[in-house]
């Protein structure tokens, strides 16, 4: 646990170092009220811990990890203001702190510096724009053409949370120099990691106190989103017994990768069981 700490303060650091750089001030300080709010730090932290499995260093990952932190925080920005959720992570959304246009512009920000962290590698940048499509879509079909089943439901997921955690696992197997096979693999790994974390997101959506959890709770319900609560009348014990059948296939899917660091490795399996059962 100490290690993982460590690896997380490396991505802290860099965090900071890259929005202390954001300028002006305006815009600096939306970027830092989204950003270092708080967060699990869960997709960089998988970058990293990617990289390592099959070989990388830790240092060679962090831009990648910080980027696709960027692109993961840019994403709740908007988010929010769709829902007109105000709190985020413990605090005032961006939205509710700044207003619409200043949230709006942070989430552009926020991007913008994202992609000058994966400017330099081509298959970095192809890896996170086609995330950024699948996310893309999967945000609009969640306003217009809401899933009714579970199947649709589970695309949706794939899309707007799959997509990227696959891009992270992507990103890190990229960064250590991994054959493609590998990169898919640690993607498939990911997205399913993803899928999980989703469906549990809707369970504590429906069942969690939110003043634990961080944000508002109901809101699914509320406002009419496609949670696969609402869409299957799932109890929630059966919704996280979809969720560990996700984290299960997320497990096999990384027992095909060849392992560089075992200890590594062990965190991401440690990944697929906590999003089952965390409870924020």
């Amino acid at each position: 646990m100490e290690l993982l700490e460590h690896r997380r303060a490396l991505l802290e650091e860099r965090l900071i170092e890259v929005v202390d750089g954001v300028e002006p001030k305006a815009l600096n300080d939306g970027v830092r009220h989204a950003t270092l709010a708080g967060g699990k730090r869960v997709r960089p932290t998988v970058t990293v811990l990617a990289c390592e499995t099959v070989g990388g260093e830790a240092s060679e990952a962090v831009d990648f990890g910080v980027g696709i932190e960027l692109v993961h925080t840019a994403s709740l920005v908007v988010d929010d203001i769709i829902d007109r959720s105000e709190l985020r992570r413990g605090t005032t959304s961006a939205w509710s702190e700044l207003g619409y246009g200043p949230a709006i512009i942070t989430s552009d920000g926020l991007l913008g510096e994202a992609f000058a962290l994966f400017s330099s590698d081509p298959a970095a940048m192809q890896v996170v724009s086609e995330a950024m499509v699948e996310l893309g879509v999967g945000e609009a079909t969640e306003l217009e053409a809401k899933p009714k089943t579970e199947a649709e439901y589970m695309t949706l997921a794939r899309r707007k949370t799959g997509a990227l955690f696959r891009a992270a696992a992507e990103l890190g197997a990229i960064a250590a120099d991994a054959d493609t096979f590998t990169v898919e693999a640690l993607g498939e790994y990911a997205e399913r990691v993803g899928v999980a974390f989703q469906i549990r997101d809707d369970v504590l959506d429906a069942v969690a106190d939110p003043e634990a959890l961080g944000k508002p709770t109901g809101h699914d319900a509320m406002m009419e989103r496609p949670s696969l609560v609402q869409i299957t009348d799932m109890t929630p014990a059966e919704a996280n017994g979809r969720a560990r059948a996700e984290a299960d296939r997320a497990i096999d899917a990384l027992g095909t990768v060849d392992v560089a660091n075992a200890e590594a490795r062990d965190y991401l399996l440690e990944l697929a069981e906590f999003v089952v059962e965390r409870e924020r």
